[in-house]
């Protein structure tokens, strides 16, 4: 049985885990890595340090399933339907423009990353293990040895690397050597947007009354994006206080990206002031830096995948090879789920 790694807890690579699982039960013994303390990647919810049960959606806001994709990807979204993971947004969202006739939206009652979570428990079996960060890979025989930061190198058959594509070209070790001049190339073209998020957690008693679920935002320079997450959930709690998530815009977030969260934070809320004097005082606050938000170039015709090396096979997916969006992450994931058949 073939050992496979797959970097990355996102929704890419938590969904090559449980295709992997469904379709080829015996054939692969699977092992999941995330730097991170817990599964999501961008698709990332937090709870309040003081509530667990308040939580905020820190990266993906909601899902939009256009004609098309909500055909091809039909049975995706079927499933998460039935399991009451997706819900249709029904909450007023102000300033928000319809790409395309026909998209429906999607919202998430318990938080965005109850998607991730949801395939790796369909991997049910793999082997899950987070404050993995991957410095190094080895070509190793007929395998490959991964290094992660404070721990001994292990030995896999397979390794599938899901994250960012700035974070595939910082990897150490035999990667760069296996990379031909043109993937090399193609790599480092691919180019994300950055921005900061703020999760605002309140108290249980806290009212706001604000008559939208959320809104965009077009007349300040730092805010973009304000969403009251329970009322965007469509929920509403008397045990559970109300959370608030505010999304910078883009080049706020390029202008701040080296600065330390400490000393944008403060910005952001006074910034928010003027959007919203009459938000009350939070009882806990998050700051989130995103370097490698969305998308804003991905590999040059989009084909879902990158094989690095084929024999032991050494593959990239993700929305780098796509699109940011829910669509794109699983397109990458079938792509790299077909070279895994092959190879497997």
């Amino acid at each position: 049985m073939s050992r496979v790694l797959i970097v990355g807890a996102g929704l890419t690579g938590s969904l090559c885990a449980c295709l992997l699982r469904r379709e080829l039960l015996n054939k692969a013994n699977i092992v999941v890595w995330d730097k991170s303390r817990g599964a999501g990647g961008r698709m990332s919810t937090s709870r309040s340090p003081n509530d667990p049960s308040c939580t905020v959606d820190l990266g993906a806001q909601y899902i939009s399933a256009t004609p098309y994709y909500a055909g091809i990807h039909s049975s995706f979204y079927e499933e998460l339907l039935a399991q009451d993971i997706l819900k249709p947004l029904v909450a007023p969202v102000e300033g928000m423009m319809l790409k395309e006739e026909g998209i429906v939206n999607y919202v998430t009652p318990h938080g965005v990353s109850s998607i991730v979570k949801h395939y790796l428990k369909e991997s049910a079996g793999a082997e899950v293990l987070y404050d993995r960060h991957v410095t190094h890979i080895h070509r190793k025989d007929a395998g490959w040895e991964v290094c992660h930061k404070g721990g001994t190198p292990e030995r896999f058959d397979i390794v599938v690397l899901t994250m960012p594509v700035p974070q595939i070209l910082q990897l150490q070790g035999d990667v760069e050597s296996l990379m031909g001049e043109n993937q090399r190339r193609m790599l480092e073209a691919v180019s994300y947007s950055s921005r900061y998020a703020l999760g605002l957690f309140y108290k249980a008693d806290t009212r706001i009354d604000i008559l939208w679920a959320a809104k965009y935002v077009s007349s300040n320079p730092c805010i973009r994006f304000i969403a009251i997450d329970d009322k965007k959930r469509n929920l509403a709690s008397t045990n559970c206080g109300p959370a608030v998530v505010v999304h910078t815009s883009v080049p706020f977030g390029i202008q701040h990206l080296e600065t330390e969260k400490d000393a944008v934070q403060p910005i952001i809320l006074e910034e928010l002031e003027k959007v919203m004097p009459e938000l009350p005082q939070p009882d806990s606050i998050k700051c989130q830096k995103w370097r490698y938000s969305q998308v804003t170039r991905s590999v040059a015709d989009c084909p879902g995948q990158m094989t690095l090396h084929s024999q032991p096979l050494l593959v990239c997916g993700g929305d780098g090879f796509t699109h940011s969006n829910f669509d794109g992450c699983i397109e990458s994931a079938l792509k790299v789920f077909e070279v895994l058949k092959s190879s497997l």
